[in-house]
């Protein structure tokens, strides 16, 4: 809302003083100066010149007293009495005198809104995650292929992720030495690296050496082992999902949605009589007029699965190449270490992810010469990735050996006609087998592979139905 307000404007001396106020909320779109001249009609206040009261029409957002022309000598305390049924003018504070008053100043609008943009995108991350976990209203692919994008997906990103929170929320390296301030060593030692000292490891603890790897050494003559991979496992677990996925994203692109279609909603348990006759006359229609032609539909499906099985055996050699070759028995070791003696086992989780390390810093002393400083470093990060990595390697494991016996059946499948003959009975084990074995027989390995994917998706009934249909059909008993 805007109000008028008629405004006092005063001379003093030889200085200008203009006087604005309005109630709206913005700048002054126009303002009135009182010039100090012999013409103008003035009062002489105390031996000063001071204009008549002037009105003026404002839009402003505040009482404003501006000063023009060299300093003068403060004005009075007390200016012309306001204009009738007026409250007096807002007294200005002795610090805003002569200057305009600003409002306080702001955040620019992008700063003010990067919470919410940052706690959006947080969100949108999540939301994707969540989406694995929901179950597909229809399936394309069988349970070793979720296994590889869904729960290995959802498995390395949970792990990322506590992983980031704690290396960069937390505090992943602490590191004690006298000479040095700790915030210093501890970035030093974060960012070159910390080492240990591999024959250090078998002994006890307090006795033969103080930490698992952290004694004293000689450089040239002592083998040091450097860590370095602990700042990069975060990244590592996400490149990993990402792989993981690729196979699933290059299937639902090939498929383009033949299943979800040709399923026609029948699904449902319970579907209209002329609708279901319907549709299953539709899918008759699109397997006689389609047969023999699907085989490189069902191919594209088999070259996923063998990439899914190439990923998760790359991965082991490549997180053994990660984690310089102490991965490819790392699981096996952590088992052999419980069953040890205490003096006389090495523990490879120490050796792999070790929890106190050694950190040598090297700076000029006051001659100029190069002084050496050896600092202890505790990494807590540690105890969380050696938990997660001995995960991993049984996952892993178990996850190839499903590949490779899924890919022993899907050779048994593209090669043995008898064998397509048995999985489609098992699918449909409601129809006839005389009805089934007929179906079979015209089927290649691609019309197989989209029939069988079918009675994934379709009520059972409707599909012993199906095969019913198919099988008058590939008979040539007539129309059904």
């Amino acid at each position: 809302m805007v109000v008028d307000q008629c405004v006092p404007v005063m001379t003093y001396g030889s200085e200008t003083w203009s006087l604005t106020m309005a109630l709206d909320g913005r700048e002054p779109k126009s303002t009135v100066q009182a010039n100090s001249s012999p013409d103008d009609d003035a009062t002489n206040i105390g031996g000063n010149r001071v204009s008549a009261v002037s009105l003026i029409r404002v839009r402003s957002p505040r009482l404003r007293l501006r000063a023009r022309g060299a300093r003068a000598p403060r004005p009075p305390p007390t200016l012309l009495a306001s204009p009738p049924h007026q409250p007096r003018p807002t007294s200005i504070p002795h610090s805003t005198r002569g200057r305009s008053a600003r409002p306080s100043p702001r955040l620019p609008r992008s700063t003010r809104r990067a919470p919410a943009a940052s706690s959006t995108a947080m969100f949108d991350v999540f939301g994707s995650v969540k989406g694995l976990l929901k179950l597909d209203s229809v399936c394309i692919d069988n349970n070793v292929f979720r296994l590889h994008y869904k729960a290995t997906v959802i498995i390395l990103i949970a792990f990322s992720l506590l992983v980031t929170s704690r290396q960069y929320i937390g505090d992943p390296i602490d590191c004690i030495v006298d000479e040095i301030p700790y915030a210093v060593m501890d970035t030093y030692c974060w960012i070159y690296s910390t080492f240990t000292i591999p024959n250090r490891l078998v002994g006890r603890v307090g006795k033969d050496f103080a930490q698992p790897g952290v004694a004293s050494h000689v450089d040239g003559q002592d083998e040091m082992k450097y860590h370095k991979y602990y700042q990069w496992v975060c990244f590592v677990l996400f490149f990993q999902a990402i792989l993981f996925y690729v196979p699933r994203y290059l299937w639902k692109t090939w498929e383009g949605g033949r299943v979800k279609m040709l399923v026609l909603d029948l699904n449902c348990p319970v579907v209209g009589e002329d609708c279901k006759t319907d549709r299953k006359k539709l899918l008759v229609d699109y397997f006689y007029t389609n047969l023999h032609t699907q085989n490189f539909y069902a191919f594209r499906f088999f070259i996923c699965e063998v990439l899914n099985f190439i990923n998760v055996v790359g991965q082991i050699y490549f997180m053994d190449f990660f984690l310089d070759g102490e991965f490819s028995t790392y699981g096996r070791d952590v088992v052999r270490f419980t069953e040890m003696e205490p003096e006389e086992r090495e523990d490879p989780m120490a050796r792999v992810f070790p929890k106190v390390t050694k950190c040598t810093f090297h700076k000029y002393g006051p001659s100029g010469t190069v002084q050496k400083f050896d600092g202890l470093c505790v990494l807590p990060l540690n105890i969380v990735n050696e938990k997660i990595y001995v995960f991993l390697w049984f996952w892993f494991i178990i996850l190839s050996i499903l590949s490779g016996i899924s890919l022993i059946y899907r050779a048994a499948v593209v090669a043995g006609p008898r064998v397509r003959l048995y999985l489609l009975r098992a699918r449909s084990r409601l129809a006839p087998q005389e009805q089934v074995e007929t179906v079979a027989r015209k089927l290649q390995i691609g019309d197989w592979f989209v029939l069988y994917q079918l009675g994934k998706n379709i009520d059972p009934l409707i599909y012993k139905e199906l095969m019913g249909d198919l099988a008058t059909k590939f008979e040539g008993k007539g129309d059904v």
